[in-house]
């Protein structure tokens, strides 16, 4: 990837006399909302030296016509940026239905069938036994079956088909 010149300068980009402007390269923006698509990531953060960009997929989701929002800030910012206005709230604690909670062991997508198409791998009521496959968790291509904890039924199902899940977030209530 071709570098942009810098100054010969240590200031930083904002002190360069051009009105504070940061110079962005339109071709690393859209390399890098396209890693973002390719991977099913809802961010991505590169700093090189001073620069920083920062390209976050909007809360709209992959059909929302820009599909992703970009957004650039000098590394030398002394403060955290502030969540983004259009960023998904925390999903509120679930409520507990008298079960626990089978929380996803890590960051992805959520997938409640085998394939598409195909008979969930559990439904609200269904009884299941320690080690039964509850639903997958898709994380870098890589499919990761969630299994039940110990034997029980199924409460509730708290994400649906093709929902990106955090890490530690509540997927299932078993009873």
């Amino acid at each position: 990837m071709a570098e942009k010149k810098q100054p010969a300068t240590t200031a930083p980009a904002a002190d360069s006399g051009d009105g504070g402007a940061m110079r962005i390269d339109p071709a690393l923006v859209r390399e890098l909302a396209q890693l973002l698509d390719e991977n099913n990531l809802t961010e991505i953060e590169v700093e090189d030296g001073d620069r920083k960009i920062k390209v976050q997929r909007s809360a709209a989701g992959p059909g929302f016509a820009g599909g992703a929002a970009f957004a650039a800030a000098p590394a030398h910012a002394a403060h955290a940026p502030a969540p983004a206005a259009g960023a998904p709230a925390a999903a509120p604690a679930p409520e507990e239905a008298s079960g626990e909670s089978v929380k996803s062991p890590m960051v992805g997508t959520a997938f409640l069938s085998p394939e598409p198409g195909a008979k969930p791998f559990v439904s609200v009521g269904d009884a299941v036994k320690a080690g039964d496959t509850l639903l997958i968790v898709e994380a870098m291509k890589v499919m990761n079956p969630i299994t039940a904890p110990h034997g029980g039924t199924v409460q509730k199902i708290l994400v649906s088909d093709g929902q990106p899940v955090e890490f530690d977030q509540p997927l299932i209530v078993l009873g």
